[in-house]
């Protein structure tokens, strides 16, 4: 049981329900969804490039599919399973390496920082410039030395000084004493960063690992999806999948340092490599595709040689920020890394099988459902991304704050965050509802296609508000590092989204698929509301209580 000086004091009048029922934390300040004041800015500095970037790769695909779709539906079906498979496997082993790594990133910043202005302001004290001034401010019979060894005068000196000089900084914090593995190292204009290096590290091995996962697998993990050998849907989905399986080592390594800038809370530099390496892909598209006739393949070139320009420009940007080379083996994060990792792999697994399973049985209905079916899918996660950027920022964000133990912080942020994601999902069913019952065309003319993406855009329009808020919670439970709750309560919503999708698909086919996994996307937004909500875990603070 807490001691009584351990408890924090009352919170004033018009906050204490907000702390008696941690449910209303959702609705704290609303009025201020819209509100550009100093969170608001920091939010949308930082969630903007975000959502920009995260957006950038699925349009890249949409693109893909736009130009695929002119080569027939067999083609367009058969990509759509290769992608689906290569987006599932690099989730499966990048999604906990960059999420661990930009909270981890932040964290080891933000206590670095906080050091270093420990470190000044012990040297101002010591012998600054600063000292030169002091004595000509004080009285000849004040000795400056006995003064900053602690004599009685220091009295004198603070009726002399302002109070901003001896005020005692926030790297006074419990976190600034945080032992010295978790400080990132300034020196030279460089940070040292021991998850930034971990990070570069585990990558390039992972993405070299999957390469050659997905080049020996492809057959067997295409027959799983549905894509038999007599199905005219395997030659070139087969084609895709390896050659797209050879950017997978960039795409590890570009994810990974956007992790690393994402701590940062620069998304900016990760946007312009981004939008430079996807430039690149829309133009050799239509050169590799048509001109050069290698279609399916001249895609998935073109694809490869964007993810590797990007990394190129992240990687070059990244060593003139943090110095990569770690003094010894002992100063990287593997524990930590290996602890947090297994945790968000059992949860990246059970969320790439939910969908990877609905992927598989709308391929085992046939080409043109499959069709139809990639592209609700590629527009539903395209313009769910977007609220990943407000996840970006709320973890960040409370990455930082629950550093510097600054529960205000969290709160405002998390709530902010979620709201401006509901906000956004409003808006998004209205858009992604207009745009493709009016440009479903656009991606193909074939009308048995068509007339089943008429059939999906229900769940893909109404489904956008819940979806924003299951991606922003991600982002505010990686901020407060609730690594294991997002683990174990994911493996459970994936459990019961299963089941729905092995009864639904099998009693209403097509529409079945999509109304599992529109209980898939409500389950998981339950969960993050559940965890808040009763004020368990990181959140214990929200019923008045300190962070352990």
């Amino acid at each position: 049981m807490a001691e009584d000086g351990d408890l924090p004091p009352p919170p004033p009048p018009t906050e204490r329900k907000w702390m008696m029922m941690p449910l209303f934390v959702f609705f704290k300040d609303a009025r201020l969804v819209f509100k550009m004041d100093a969170l608001g800015s920091e939010i949308l500095r930082i969630a903007f490039p975000a959502a920009l970037a995260l957006a950038a790769d699925p349009i890249a695909s949409l693109i893909d599919t736009i130009f695929i779709g002119r080569l027939g539906p067999v083609e367009l079906a058969a990509v759509g399973v290769a992608i689906a498979i290569f987006n599932q496997a690099s989730k499966v082993t990048i999604f906990p390496l960059v999420s661990i790594t930009t909270s981890f990133v932040a964290e080891e910043d933000t206590i670095g920082r906080l050091s270093s202005e420990v470190v000044k302001a012990e040297n101002l004290e010591k012998g600054s410039p600063k000292n030169n001034e002091m004595k000509e401010l004080m009285p000849e019979d004040v000795d400056l030395e006995n003064l900053e060894k602690g004599s009685a005068t220091n009295s004198e000196m603070k009726d002399l000084m302002p109070d901003e000089d001896l005020k005692p900084t926030a790297c006074n914090s419990p976190t600034a004493s945080s032992s010295n593995s978790k400080k990132a190292k300034f020196e030279g204009g460089r940070r040292h960063i021991p998850s930034a290096s971990t990070a570069l590290f585990v990558g390039s091995v992972l993405g070299l690992l999957q390469t050659v996962f997905l080049i020996i697998l492809a057959k067997p993990i295409l027959g799983f999806m549905g894509v038999k050998s007599g199905s005219p849907m395997l030659t070139p989905a087969r084609k895709y999948l390896t050659l797209r399986s050879l950017g997978a080592p960039a795409v590890l390594l570009s994810l990974a340092m956007q992790g690393v800038f994402r701590g940062f809370k620069d998304t900016k530099t990760p946007l312009y490599a981004t939008v430079a390496g996807d430039l690149l892909n829309v133009i050799l598209d239509p050169i590799l595709i048509f001109s050069c006739r290698l279609g399916v393949s001249g895609a998935a070139i073109a694809h490869v040689l964007s993810q590797y320009l990007i990394s190129v420009i992240l990687l070059c940007k990244l060593m003139k920020q943090v110095d990569l080379l770690p003094p010894s083996i002992k100063d990287l994060q593997f524990s930590r890394f290996l602890k947090n990792g297994f945790l968000l792999l059992a949860r990246v697994i059970a969320v790439t099988f939910c969908v990877t399973l609905a992927a598989s049985m709308a391929a085992r209905l046939g080409s043109t459902p499959m069709a139809a079916f990639q592209i609700c899918l590629q527009v539903w996660m395209t313009s769910s991304l977007l609220a990943d950027g407000l996840a970006v920022a709320g973890q960040a964000i409370l990455a930082c704050a629950f550093a510097e133990k600054d529960n205000k912080k969290a709160t405002a942020a998390a709530s902010r965050v979620l709201q401006m994601g509901f906000v956004l999902g409003l808006g998004l069913a209205v858009l992604v509802g207009l745009g493709l019952q009016f440009g479903s065309g656009i991606f193909t003319k074939d009308k048995n296609v068509i007339h089943y993406i008429s059939i999906g855009i229900p769940f893909v329009a109404a489904t956008q508000p819940i979806n924003s808020l299951a991606f922003v919670f991600d982002g505010v439970n990686f901020g407060a590092s609730d690594f294991a709750y997002s683990a174990f309560s994911m493996v459970l919503v994936s459990i019961m989204s299963i089941v729905s999708l092995f009864l639904l698909s099998k009693s209403n086919g097509f529409v079945g698929i999509w109304i599992a996994l529109t209980i898939y996307m409500v389950l998981r937004t339950f969960a993050g509301i559940w965890r808040m909500g009763t004020g368990t875990g990181p959140w214990r603070f929200l019923r008045g209580r300190l962070l352990p």
